[in-house]
């Protein structure tokens, strides 16, 4: 299986891009992050002419998750157990989706951005993963042979060099010790991420200040794999060349092949 993660920054935007990226790449299942829309605005139509079936969950907007196979899908689940809210009044946010594709479990994942260390959003964020941690630990617990992938955009970048300054983040969110503690914590979980023995690269460049132009970016898409999983990896790379051309997403894929 190629299994990647792309967040698309509007599906409704890039879905060309999208399926022309699953077409040339060979990816069997691919999970995405802030589609930005609503079930009925997804145009599921495009990925079915490519042989793709498509699973997404969208409120609005904003955040929404989904996930593309071309190897079938079962047991949809919308939202991890214990998974925090957000908002007044509050309510579930679309995060997190869980679909079975061919024995892998996939979740595709975005997490909270945590806007400032002041804001409440920065806690909203440290209990979001603190609940995946308890919630992805609980699978494993049940299962110690289950194939899972936790998949998606972090919005934390979990070692220095995953940022093209640190200087530039003093203070700031994504480089924080209690996030990048959050990110470890899956480790406890029984879960390891397996694109970096693979991969040294950026997966985000912002559309600001010709970010992209001067490869000053960060890394904050992940692949963590339960350890059935993880032992299955046969390589990973990040596609860079996606940050090109027209009307490119912010963000690149990040694909595993698993054997």
């Amino acid at each position: 299986m190629r299994l990647a993660t792309w967040n698309v920054n509007s599906i409704r935007t890039r879905v060309d891009r999208v399926v022309a990226f699953l077409e040339r790449s060979g990816t069997d299942v691919l999970a995405m992050q802030e589609t930005k829309c609503r079930e009925d605005q997804f145009p599921h139509l495009a990925f079915e002419a490519a042989g793709y079936e498509v699973v997404h969950h969208g409120l609005n907007q904003w955040n929404g998750v989904a996930v593309a196979t071309r190897v079938g899908y079962s047991d949809v689940e919308v939202g991890f157990p214990g998974m925090p809210t957000w908002g007044d009044p509050a309510a579930a946010e679309a995060r997190a989706l869980g679909v079975t594709c061919d024995g892998v479990r996939v979740w595709s994942l975005y997490v909270p951005n945590g806007r400032t260390l002041e804001d409440p959003h920065y806690l909203y964020k440290l209990q979001w993963l603190a609940a995946l941690k308890e919630a992805a630990g609980g699978w494993l617990a049940e299962d110690p042979a289950a194939r899972i992938a936790l998949v998606g955009d972090w919005n934390i970048a979990p070692r220095d060099e995953d940022v093209w300054d640190m200087a530039a983040f003093e203070g700031a969110t994504h480089v924080s010790e209690p996030e990048r503690a959050a990110f470890r914590a899956l480790d406890e979980a029984g879960f390891s991420e397996v694109t970096r023995r693979y991969v040294q690269q950026y997966t985000y460049w912002d559309y600001k200040q010709l970010r992209f132009p001067r490869n000053e970016g960060m890394r904050i898409d992940f692949v963590q794999a339960s350890p059935e999983l993880a032992a299955h990896v046969t390589g990973a790379g990040i596609e860079r060349d996606e940050r090109k051309g027209k009307a490119p997403s912010d963000h690149v894929p990040v694909v595993v092949d698993i054997d």
